[in-house]
């Protein structure tokens, strides 16, 4: 059996791993849903969501995955009990995986296309309703988009054919620091904007009352906040197992997946910190909704001293981070027909390069399409991965790694525990066995309410 690809450090590790996790939910779903929902009071409660719902399912994944050895694809049928079923999840876990670079690659495309834009001087002198019609004339162009995502698929899957450690983490590293470094150079220069303090007030104060304001109330913001803790990981697809499986078993799981979350949140926090302050200054709503990213925000950049230059910079920050997600994934799926078929990366390289390039067509040419309840084709895509393969496949995970018909509520707390770095607690137990399921039920519920109720 050939030896399994490893990464050549730690580093590499946590960068990837949260690369994967940091993507368009953190820099655009974050501060335009924050905005919606009272600012600093929102923060806490999402941040409390966090550590009690996203943690454990990751130290789960990452436990399945490095216990296996496998990617998603492979792992229940290393792990399960025999005669048992669980395995069968496994298509819908790659099913998630391809389902999500279906529309996620077109989003990617949208910020290179934006980079672009921006740099080129495009929007200089617009009104702000000339601005808002760029993006809606954009997606009128599925010639445009298609280019824009042909480029988003070739550029990422040109780094995972160099391999684990000299493609997808070598550059991963690179990418990860310069978004780092984007962030905090963008948030200094917002801040530092005349009329900040408003929006920094606003996103640092808390004002619990804020939440019961909200349209819909304060069940309506807890569960917002809620939703924006649990699918900001993408938990339950295995996205983030198969990195478990490059990994050694020199450090705890749960030290490991703590650290991933803390750069995770400084992503999304410091984004916060480049929007609000900016739409404070310059009097506009960063509670606007998805337009934020699209239409507010080059308005912003419009009105600001060297707004060309620090628009460009905030869509290449964009575009790492939906790269560093997109890249992550792609790796995920060459390991499926790695673990399955035994295909080379090469070959399981220029396969899913067709694969992909095909089931991104719907998105890019379906929004013209109007499916009551759900939206576009994208829109569609975006349903079936969020509401119903991460929460579900969550679950999963969940009672596999808790219940005696699975892998079991022992093997889980040794694998996870192996190493050196913080122990996923023995008191853990009834919580992650039986309170946490009915939660994960609880946001998959509700999300069809949500959807179907308006």
């Amino acid at each position: 059996m050939k030896e399994r690809e490893r990464f050549a450090s730690r580093l590499g590790f946590i960068l990837i791993s949260a690369g994967c996790a940091i993507g368009l939910g953190n820099v655009w779903r974050f501060p335009y849903i924050t905005g919606q929902y009272g600012g600093a009071a929102f923060v806490v409660i999402y941040l409390v969501f966090l550590v009690i719902l996203g943690l454990p399912i990751m130290v789960m994944e990452f436990s399945v995955g490095r216990a296996s050895q496998q990617s998603a694809a492979r792992s229940f049928h290393v792990l399960e009990p025999k005669g048992t079923k669980w395995h069968l999840y496994s298509y819908g876990a790659m099913l998630g995986n391809y389902l999500l670079m279906a529309f996620y690659t077109t989003v990617g495309g949208w910020m290179l296309a934006y980079f672009v834009k921006m740099l080129s001087g495009e929007f200089t002198g617009m009104t702000p309703e000339q601005v808002g019609n760029v993006f809606n004339d954009m997606l009128t162009q599925p010639l445009y988009m298609a280019f824009w995502m042909v480029i988003t698929v070739l550029i990422c899957f040109g780094v995972c054919s160099r391999g684990l450690r000299n493609g997808v983490e070598k550059v991963n590293k690179v990418m990860m620091l310069a978004l780092f470094c984007l962030l905090v150079v963008l948030a200094i220069r917002s801040i530092t904007l005349e009329g900040a303090g408003a929006g920094l007030e606003f996103y640092l104060k808390p004002d619990f009352s804020k939440l019961f304001e909200a349209e819909g109330g304060l069940m309506e913001s807890v569960f917002a906040a809620m939703g924006q803790s649990f699918f900001t990981l993408s938990l339950g697809i295995g996205a983030m197992a198969i990195f478990g499986s490059y990994i050694g078993k020199d450090r705890s799981l749960t030290g490991e997946s703590v650290n991933i979350l803390v750069l995770d949140t400084f992503v999304a926090f410091t984004s916060g910190l480049i929007i609000f302050p900016a739409a404070a200054a310059f009097g506009v709503d960063a509670g606007e909704g998805p337009g934020l990213v699209f239409v507010t925000l080059p308005n912003i950049f419009n009105q600001m001293a060297g707004g060309r230059i620090w628009g460009a910079m905030f869509f290449v920050f964009m575009a790492a981070a939906a790269f560093s997600t997109i890249i992550a994934v792609f790796e995920n799926i060459i390991s499926f027909a790695m673990d399955l078929w035994g295909w080379t990366r090469k070959k399981a390289v220029l396969v899913n390069l067709v694969v992909i390039f095909l089931i991104s067509i719907p998105a890019v040419v379906g929004f013209s399409v109007n499916i009551p309840h759900i939206g576009t084709i994208q829109d569609l895509e975006d349903f079936i991965v969020s509401n119903n393969l991460l929460p579900l496949g969550s679950m999963v995970y969940l009672l596999f790694c808790t219940s005696r018909y699975g892998w079991g509520w022992k093997n889980f707390r040794k694998e996870a525990n192996t190493g050196q770095g913080l122990q996923f607690p023995a008191w853990a137990r009834v919580y992650v066995s039986y309170i946490l399921p009915l939660i994960v039920l609880f946001v998959f519920v509700m999300g069809y309410i949500q959807k179907f109720s308006a």
